[in-house]
């Protein structure tokens, strides 16, 4: 398992980063390509989501999970 590092992202036309493992970005970058999306637009769609207690680097992880869980 990797230390989790920062990673930039643009939503709704602002920089913002989050702080994933190596695996989960790995996997969300994936699951992106896999539905045919940009990160950033996949990271929005996510961030429109969440309830404002949850960060957005928890809910990615979330969305992660439950995905793969999925399948």
């Amino acid at each position: 398992m990797s230390p989790p590092r920062k990673r930039s992202l643009t939503l709704r036309g602002h920089r913002t980063s989050v702080t994933l493992e190596d695996e989960f970005w790995e996997a969300f970058r994936d699951i992106a390509a896999e539905d045919d999306k940009a990160i950033n637009a996949l990271a929005a769609e996510i961030d429109a989501k969440r309830d404002l207690d949850t960060g957005l680097a928890s809910a990615i992880r979330l969305f992660v999970l439950r995905r793969l869980r999925g399948r």
